[in-house]
Parts: structure tokens; sequence; C-alpha cells
């Protein structure tokens, strides 16, 4: 192996472990996934939002998002409301519980690294997507199913110090 592939793979190695971490100090602090932290974030800006439009904000599929909402409600951090016209639009709202979880929450990774993106220049943005979808491709990764939601391990999981 060359140093060069080492030092990709070390790259590759770093990027998911700082995923593994943040995952894990999230489920520490509230008890919550990636993903079910980014449902919360969107009911908390747009308020009370049928679950058709979270699927397509999160990029997620509808028996995720319906697995995420079932755990959600039993914690008390969603309501869930049948539409009265047509039972089978659900609509969600944000509960106490879910906006205190919000609050308590640490830095979502994903929207640290939105924010610093999006400060590159164009040039650069596209530079580094090409690189990411490149080495997906080199890791036989580009055809797997993927939101973009940086989240990794299970939430029960002890959070190692960064």
């Amino acid at each position: 192996m060359s140093q060069r592939s080492d030092d990709a793979l070390v790259a590759i190695r770093q990027i998911q472990r700082r995923i593994e971490i943040d995952t894990r100090k999230l489920a520490q602090a509230v008890g919550l996934t990636p993903s079910q932290l980014l449902v919360l974030q969107i009911l908390q800006e747009r308020g009370e939002t049928a679950i058709g439009d979270i699927v397509k904000s999160t990029q997620l599929s509808n028996a995720t998002i319906t697995s995420l909402v079932d755990k959600m409600v039993v914690l008390g951090l969603v309501s869930r409301t049948r539409y009265p016209q047509d039972r089978r639009r659900v609509w969600l709202d944000l509960r106490p519980a879910g906006r205190d979880a919000l609050n308590e929450a640490p830095p979502f990774l994903q929207g640290i690294f939105k924010t610093r993106f999006d400060t590159l220049p164009d040039w650069e943005q596209a530079m580094l997507v090409a690189t990411l979808e490149r080495v997906a491709s080199l890791l036989d990764a580009e055809t797997l199913d993927a939101a973009p939601i940086l989240s990794a391990g299970a939430i029960d999981q002890k959070s190692p110090s960064v």
C-alpha cells in the first residue's frame, strides 16, 4: 500500500470516527439519533407539518420516518394527528419535550458541516463533492441508499472523549 492510500484511509476513518463520536454525544445528551433531531428541527422551523413533507425534506424513506415518529410519539417529543378530510394524511407537531430536547442537544454535526461548506467558493464545493463521490465509487458505495444525515452507531453506546 502506498503512503497516499494510507493517508486517504486515515482521512476516511477520521470522518467516520467524528460521526460516531457526535452520534454518541447526541444520544448521551438527549437520547436521540441525528435523524430524530433533524425531524425535531424541521418541526421547530415549520410548525405542524405533514409526514410526507418531512420525508421530502430529510430524504429518508416513509418507513424510516414512520419508525422514527413512532418512537418520538412514545417519548412525548411529537404529537401525530390524522387529517380529518383524508385519514391517510398525518401531521406532526412538536411538543414541549421535543423543544426541550432541541435546547439540550449539542451542536449538530451536519449543521456545522453545512455552515462551513456553504462558505467555501463554488469551485471548491464542486471539487469536494466530486472527490467524495469518487471515494464512494472506489468503495463500491455509490449505489447505496443514503440521506444527507451524518449518523453512526447505536444510541446506547458510551461516547469516547474527543
